[in-house]
């Protein structure tokens, strides 16, 4: 592998067909060409680094593209040296390509328009690398396989891998030597011509190693019906749905066990907090995604102590990958690899939270003791120094440096702009933790397990250790710390990450309101969404991975919190910046993008190396749904809240096919914020505070 003077190929001007775990990658013209990030990926192999199209050994000059749901794209292009002898273009080259669970499907067909007969010969120029997406993600570059004629076609083999492309109708000429396949085509006038070329794979796993597997039969999660006066949430929907749907994955020890892998092209395989907080906001359509993501995660939860891992006996895993991954010149993340402090309090939120949307009891009950395992981990192994917060230190030196969602190695700082120190406690994590606690003892309660008073007793010792160490203040106020460091000093930079602690339970009413002002602050909300870091830092980056970017899913926690706790403008505010960028976007929400401030004419620029489609990104237009409806189940307590956003900022909307305890539940509102639902009975509606008056709720049953 070749490194030198290399980077991390860019993405953002490239277009992307998906169908987890296949992945094709082209130029905005349909060409596959060698170097960068394009090609077509299982997994985490690139198996095929090239796909290049030609007539009579010319490029069609484009002339547009377009994306049908996640895993179609056509691209048009037009041949002039052909046809008619008029300025008028008369043919063109329509490029089709499909990704199915067998693998791609590349269909050619030159249309002619032309008055005469048109011969030319067409050409598909293949190369396949099989590079390793550390390889890829490094920027580096592997020689070529060499290739060998089967009928119809090429394939390629290495070990127990084979790559083998084949053609309809059988090519008139195919040379291994330069992996290249042709046809004589004679279009009679007006006519068109079709080629087809499939690619397939085979004995992408070895040596035990990780690798989702395609799925196929329902989806694990409802398709609703959604109506708004504000079209753009209908088409973030849209698309966010069918981005979902393309990431669905299943485990490869038990398929029946779906969850979204966690985004296009970097990182499609089982991530903790990427996968739980992706599932965790697709609630409102169904509780099967987080049963299976659940499954997924305690199948593989932590049972010995393992130093080069980092796993723990109760811990969940960071990712898991089919190898090793190489993430710089000094870093490699093993291929199980543990190091994350907060998806394991996560997925005992995951599982609370399915619990009151109506997981059944028998589900809930087989997870119990993977949650106790977690519960455990908390104060043996999460809280390492026995401060009573949940700290991390990278202890292999060679994993991540930092262990909560913002892992790379500058995301913690100070005010001054001086990186903290680790072993370091996260503010957002202490929140994920009460929360966690608090959950626990109410499952252990609603099940008749030992253990409530526990996990209680330790949340609100959290709860009050929290409100006398984190909090800081500034020339604006007080708001909490982003961490606390190896000395136990509050580290002071205001971030995102206290918008994490919305919802949480951890802060009070009057805390709530003042995370929720400094939120507001034009230094952290862009108008697309909020920044990861206040532009008042000094080391606040508008293209900053987390030191000033914004990332929808981070927005959709925040705004989310912030609606629940009853600070509707501040969220509508949020809700407002996403709908904004999702135009920018064409409704594909990026992982994340620049934290520019949203201005008249200037433009909203794309973070180039970005993976899109991304999970939670995309399920965060589901969270914005959530928010817009104020819905807030609790079904072992028979209780539906349903509290919209005022005034309502999408206008009339309308959505059918949300599920709640198995059955279907409708609401509606409207301009004036009246609302009606239609759920299953036995759930009563009850009010938040400011909420719902009475005479506004209008409901009738199936």
């Amino acid at each position: 592998m070749d490194t030198q003077g290399t980077t991390q190929p860019f993405l953002h001007d490239l277009v992307t067909c998906l169908r987890a775990p296949l992945v094709a990658i082209s130029a905005s013209d349909g060409q596959l060409r060698l170097g960068g990030a394009s090609g077509v990926y299982d997994g985490d192999t690139r198996v095929l680094a090239r796909l290049e199209v030609r007539v009579d050994g010319v490029e069609p000059e484009p002339l547009g593209h377009s994306l049908t749901g996640a895993g179609r794209a056509t691209f048009v292009g037009v041949l002039r040296h052909l046809g008619d002898p008029i300025e008028d273009p008369t043919v063109v080259l329509v490029r089709s390509r499909a990704l199915c669970p067998e693998g791609l499907r590349e269909t050619l067909v030159v249309r002619s328009s032309a008055q005469h007969q048109v011969r030319c010969h067409v050409t598909v120029d293949l190369t396949v690398d099989l590079a390793s997406m550390s390889e890829i993600k490094l920027g580096a570059s592997r020689p070529p396989l060499a290739a060998v004629t089967i009928s119809g076609g090429l394939t390629w083999r290495a070990g127990p891998r084979t790559v083998a492309v084949e053609a309809y109708p059988a090519p008139d000429d195919a040379s291994p030597d330069d992996g290249t396949l042709g046809w004589d085509v004679v279009i009679p006038p007006r006519g068109s011509a079709e080629m087809t070329v499939d690619l397939r794979t085979s004995g992408l796993r070895s040596g035990g190693g990780f690798r989702p597997m395609p799925t196929e039969g329902p989806l694990p999660w409802s398709r609703p019906e959604v109506t708004a006066d504000d079209q753009r949430l209908v088409a973030l929907l849209g698309q966010s749905l069918a981005d979902a749907e393309a990431l669905l994955v299943g485990d490869p020890d038990a398929p029946e066990d779906q969850f979204l892998a966690a985004g296009s092209p970097w990182f499609l395989t089982l991530f903790g907090r990427d996968s739980l907080w992706a599932a965790r906001m697709m609630l409102p359509l169904g509780t099967e995604l987080a049963r299976g993501t659940l499954a997924a995660l305690a199948r593989r939860q932590g049972r010995a102590v393992d130093g080069a891992t980092e796993e723990q006996p109760g811990k969940i895993l960071h990712e898991v990958r089919e190898a090793s991954l190489q993430i710089s010149d000094d870093r490699r993340l093993p291929a199980l690899y543990y190091g994350t402090v907060d998806a394991t309090p996560l997925w005992v939120c995951l599982l609370a939270d399915a619990w009151r949307w109506g997981m059944p009891a028998e589900q809930v009950e087989a997870f119990l003791p993977a949650c106790e395992a977690a519960l455990r981990w908390l104060v043996e192994y999460g809280d390492s120094d026995g401060d009573g917060f949940l700290e991390y230190v990278d202890s292999t030196g060679t994993g991540l440096s930092n262990q909560g969602w913002k892992d790379s190695g500058d995301s913690i700082q100070w005010s001054s702009g001086r990186l903290a120190t680790a072993p370091l406690a996260l503010c957002e994590v202490q929140g994920y933790a009460y929360q966690a606690a608090m959950a626990g003892a109410d499952l252990m309660d609603a099940f008749g397990r030992p253990g409530s008073d526990r996990w209680q007793d330790w949340a609100l010792r959290l709860q009050q250790r929290f409100r006398a160490e984190f909090w800081v203040e500034d020339e604006t106020g007080p708001y909490p710390a982003v961490a606390l460091d190896a000395d136990k000093s509050r580290v002071d930079s205001l971030t995102s990450n206290i918008g994490h602690l919305l919802g949480t339970g951890l802060l009070d009413e009057e805390e709530t309101r003042v995370v929720a002002r400094r939120l507001a602050d034009p230094t952290m909300d862009s108008g697309y969404g909020l920044r990861t870091l206040s532009t008042a830092s000094p080391r606040f980056s508008a293209l900053s991975y987390h030191g000033g970017t914004v990332w929808p899913h981070d927005t959709a926690i925040v705004l989310s919190g912030l609606a629940r706790s009853g600070a509707h403008r501040e969220a509508a505010s949020l809700v407002s910046g996403l709908l904004g960028a999702a135009t920018e976007f064409d409704y594909r929400l990026p992982e994340l993008f620049a934290g520019t401030q949203r201005e008249p004419g200037e433009p909203l620029l794309a973070y180039p190396a970005a993976c899109r489609p991304q999970a939670w990104a995309a399920t965060s237009a589901v969270a914005i749904l959530q928010a817009l409806l104020g819905l807030v189940p609790d079904v072992p307590r028979g209780r539906l809240t349903v509290s919209p956003l005022r005034p309502a900022l999408v206008g009339n909307l309308d959505v059918r096919g949300l599920r709640v305890a198995g059955e279907e539940l409708g609401v509606r509102v409207d301009r004036d914020s009246r609302v009606a639902v239609n759920g299953p009975p036995g759930l009563e509606l009850f009010p938040a505070p400011d909420g719902i008056r009475s005479g506004d709720l209008l409901r009738s049953t199936p």
